[in-house]
């Protein structure tokens, strides 16, 4: 099959697109061919080599945890899924052709494989700090970097809960925001002075990693009301740094049972075949993103 791996640390230029042996599904788990994967930062991070602490690595490796496809081996111990069925979930080395799955769900009625591929990661890291950051039905968020997949998906779900929402992005976003139900500005110079405009702040979030961690504290008055999944050196400022995964199967069925209802959508901004993978963590890493980026194999 064809796999998506990399034998050293680095750039982009370090993924190369291999012939690999399949992998088969063990006790607990399900294989699947999939039919797109997601793209998330921390696959570049750790391409990087940037969290090995969270996460090691043993080289060579895949890339790749967020995937979409159809069932095709179920292994020993596994209930209620069966071979043909469309999924989606949570595995590793998913920019392949076939992978494993430790966590899934059966795909909500309607979804492209491309669109559901996007969901797991962001998902399980939007109600993880939401629940973390302690902002409650009528209280205000603040999230900054907020039109990626999991600013998407945060945003959304804030409102489903009650929550008010404040999102900055890029100018040519703030529409997106606006039809996400946040009330939205722009980042750059005089963006504290912008939010404070549109409102109080009682907690916020930082998606980005743009070096403003200072002003969330300032924002909310409490470092304990913030929260980051994007700056290493959040914790020097006494906020919390989320990079531990919850419960990923909790996730995905929060999320099948907010698409079902139509209370949740992530659009797919752009895909690219397995060849392309540097150009997509390229991308990936610019930012600027709206909604989310999948592998097609």
């Amino acid at each position: 099959m064809k796999k998506v791996s990399f034998a050293e640390f680095g750039g982009p230029e370090v993924l190369r697109l291999i012939d690999a042996e399949e992998p088969h599904a063990g006790p607990g788990r399900i294989r699947i061919a999939v039919r797109a994967a997601g793209v998330n930062p921390v696959d570049w991070r750790l391409r990087e080599g940037q969290v090995l602490g969270a996460h090691p690595v043993v080289l060579p490796a895949g890339v790749g945890q967020d995937a979409a496809g159809v069932v095709d081996e179920v292994g020993e111990g596994v209930d209620g899924v069966a071979v043909g069925d469309r999924v989606f979930g949570e595995g590793t080395a998913t920019y392949a052709e076939f992978a494993v799955l430790s966590a899934w769900a059966l795909m909500p009625g309607g979804l492209t494989f491309e669109e559901a591929a996007g969901y797991p990661s962001v998902v399980e890291t939007a109600l993880r700090i939401i629940r973390e950051v302690g902002v409650r039905p009528g209280e205000t968020l603040l999230v900054g970097g907020a039109a990626g997949g999991v600013g998407s998906a945060v945003l959304q779900i804030a409102r489903d809960r009650g929550i008010a929402v404040i999102g900055t992005a890029s100018a040519a976003n703030q529409d997106y925001l606006r039809g996400l139900g946040a009330l939205a500005t722009t980042y750059g110079e005089g963006w504290v002075e912008r939010v404070r405009r549109l409102g109080r702040v009682d907690a916020a979030l930082d998606l980005a990693g743009s070096g403003v961690i200072r002003e969330l504290v300032e924002l909310t008055g409490d470092p304990r009301r913030v929260v980051s999944i994007a700056d290493l050196d959040a914790p020097a400022l006494g906020v919390r740094f989320s990079g531990v995964a919850g419960s990923v199967p909790d996730a995905l069925a929060e999320a099948a049972a907010l698409i079902t209802r139509g209370r949740l959508h992530i659009p797919v901004e752009k895909s690219y075949p397995l060849a392309e993978a540097a150009a997509a963590h390229t991308d990936s890493q610019s930012g600027h993103t709206r909604g989310r980026r999948v592998m097609i194999p």
